[in-house]
């Protein structure tokens, strides 16, 4: 009895009991004990992390990825708190060759089993007993276990490499009857460079990924859920917390909505090569839920549009929408929709020439009695990377047609100035063509966006150097893939918002259902976010949950 007596008096139970009964008497709450287990709960120990759980899951195009759960000890109780599902991202391009996305595939696969190992493994272990609120703590040692792993690979490689040599050594000790004392080195087979493609500046080798590295990037963000729910309060605002050291803004903007309306198919019978997406952008003056109710009926009247061509053959601008007359304009109509559903969850249709999608785009906006540039704007991605023959050392346009880097920047004018209601041009050239970004960012950079989203390499590149790793832009698309880390985000929107960059979250093409990308957007601050179609239940959630933030925002009289 006396240990006992001692041991309640040490942790001041009597005391907090007397208080606790004495708060509650007058109240008299319908569920005492509820109200009994709220007041005391208040001194029970902070949730620590007990375990991680990494499962290999499919993301919204059926391919492999990664989900990280997080449990915490509550109240001396193992509880599970939240998990989050990585979005699959990949490096290759459209048209590339069966065997390569085979091999990417492949690749993907293995990726996504390491990093379940290093989760259920190394990292449910390192991380056990740490409070998921410590997300800076938390990323540090994230990103400490990263380093090890990929100076572990580049050890074993270059081993790997020794080996090689040795045997290679060992099989060649007999000198070559054709081999030249001081002759070069005989030209690879196959392997002819033209002068063009030497005028113009090789591309960079691409990022290479460290296996099981979707881990990281998974862990952080699964954290920094934890670390909201455990807080009890939405991931953007814990979010808002971290960047801005506690300190919590008076007002949240919410970043405007890039909706994609049209992916262009780049195969037969389409010409065209140079557009991937056509996006709308809702004006800043309405709500977000008026931009996508707009939106929405521009999306409508395109695919009526689509399904009968023959009516799509005016100029908007010729046209009188108050007497519904139409002028041809000689332009082909657009072919027919194939009637499916990008993975971006947008139409998919071809086009001939460059004009055809905004043409089209007028018309659906003409018909409903809206104005392009003043009730709603567009944005194009171009992905101009996956359109360079380096042979001639050209861009392909359109099948058979090629511009050089410089042409290209003539013809981004001639298009803005012909269209200026498009306000935002993403990857309208390589990365590797920097004067070309000079040259086209003073040309049109008072008329609209050059973004970089291809053209800005990973996020850790660009916390080094971000001169040397960026062209000459008016913001970056940042995706959250791989090795990324909730505090690398946080510290690079800092950097950007420093410099005038404008900071767009973008989603990657394998999407899953988790919706925190939202979350972190408005968090940050993001001038707009990218998030694909209004169709297909991956890309939907994320539009749902900005509306969500919108109302909460509204209601709290906080949204700016």
């Amino acid at each position: 009895r006396q240990e006992a007596a001692e041991y309640y008096r040490s942790h001041r139970v009597p005391q907090r009991m007397e208080e606790a009964l004495n708060a509650l008497f007058p109240l008299r709450p319908a569920d005492l004990y509820g109200e009994l287990a709220n007041y005391f709960s208040k001194f029970s120990k902070a949730p620590v992390i007990c375990k991680l759980v990494g499962r290999k899951v499919l993301d919204g195009v059926g391919q492999p990825t990664l989900e990280v759960e997080i449990y915490c000890t509550v109240k001396n109780y193992e509880k599970r708190i939240c998990s989050t599902v990585m979005s699959s991202h990949s490096q290759i391009p459209e048209n590339a060759l069966p065997e390569t996305t085979e091999a990417d595939e492949k690749e993907r696969n293995d990726s996504v089993n390491t990093a379940v190992e290093w989760v259920n493994d190394s990292l449910s272990t390192m991380l056990r007993d740490l409070k998921p609120t410590d997300q800076c703590k938390v990323d540090e040692m994230l990103g400490e276990y990263f380093t090890k792993q990929a100076e572990f690979k580049k050890e074993v490689e270059k081993q790997e490499e020794e080996a090689a040599e040795v045997t290679l050594a060992l099989t060649s000790c007999t000198p070559s009857t054709t081999a030249l004392p001081g002759g070069k080195k005989a030209a690879k087979p196959g392997k002819k460079v033209s002068a063009t493609e030497r005028m113009i500046p090789p591309a960079e080798p691409v990022e290479s990924v460290l296996c099981g590295s979707l881990a990281i990037g998974a862990t952080s963000l699964a954290i920094a859920k934890a670390g909201a729910t455990i807080s009890h309060i939405p991931l953007y605002l814990h979010i808002a917390l971290l960047k801005h050291d506690q300190d919590l803004p008076k007002e949240m903007t919410l970043p405007l909505p890039m909706v994609t309306l049209l992916n262009c198919e780049k195969i037969p019978p389409a010409k065209l090569k140079l557009v991937k997406e056509v996006m709308l952008i809702p004006p800043v003056q309405l709500s977000l839920k008026q931009g996508i109710e707009k939106v929405l009926d521009i999306q409508k009247e395109m695919t009526r549009l689509l399904e009968s061509p023959g009516k799509v053959q005016s100029s908007p601008r010729l046209a009188d929408s108050k007497k519904g007359k139409a002028h041809n304009t000689g332009k082909k109509a657009p072919p027919r929709a194939l009637k499916r559903i990008s993975h971006l969850g947008c139409l998919i249709t071809g086009c001939d020439n460059l004009e055809q999608p905004l043409l089209l785009m007028q018309t659906a906006c003409n018909n409903l009695g809206l104005e392009l540039g003043t009730d709603v704007y567009l944005a194009i991605n171009c992905a101009a990377h996956e359109l360079m023959d380096y042979v001639k050392g050209k861009y392909e346009i359109l099948t058979g047609m090629f511009k050089s880097p410089d042409e290209m920047v003539d013809m981004y004018v001639e298009l803005i100035n012909k269209f200026p209601f498009i306000i935002a041009l993403i990857d309208p050239l390589r990365k590797e063509d920097r004067q070309q970004w000079n040259n086209i960012c003073c040309a049109l950079g008072s008329k609209c966006y050059l973004i970089a989203e291809d053209a800005a390499t990973c996020i850790s590149k660009l916390k080094t150097d971000q001169n040397r790793n960026i062209p000459m832009c008016s913001g970056v698309v940042l995706k959250y893939i791989n090795q990324t880390k909730v505090s690398d985000l946080i510290e690079l929107t800092g950097l950007l918002d420093g410099q005038r960059h404008i900071t767009i979250l973008g989603s990657p093409d394998g999407e899953s259902s988790d919706d925190s990308l939202v979350d972190l957007a408005v968090g940050l601050g993001a001038r707009f976010v990218k998030l694909g179609g209004l169709s297909r239940g991956e890309r939907v959630t994320k539009y749902n949950r900005l509306l969500a933030i919108e109302e909460e925002l509204a209601k709290n009289r906080t949204l700016r």
